[in-house]
């Protein structure tokens, strides 16, 4: 059974930071979803500590909660599903 850590910011000089298994935790997103979001552009890239591990500050965490609870309208197809299958009908 794997030991959990709780969510504990990294204390680097006068900043803190989070792991990336941290921040995706507090977003609720998957690790995976980071990456894509990351390199899409759609999110801050974090810094790197030591050439491994990926940090994100407090700031860059306000950032991708912010984008993780945009809503955007529904892709607007047919309204009425009916007009789709008239033809067929008459």
């Amino acid at each position: 059974m794997a030991l959990q850590r709780s969510t504990m910011p990294i204390q680097i000089l006068d900043s803190e930071y989070l792991t990336a298994a941290e921040v995706c935790q507090l977003v609720a997103i998957s690790r995976q979803t980071l990456w894509r979001w990351r390199q899409e552009g759609l999110i801050p890239q974090g810094r790197r500590l030591r050439g491994q591990w990926l940090l994100f500050s407090s700031e860059d965490l306000k950032a991708i909660r912010s984008y993780a609870m945009t809503l955007e309208p529904a892709d607007a197809g047919p309204r009425n599903q009916m007009k789709l299958f008239a033809k067929a009908y008459d």
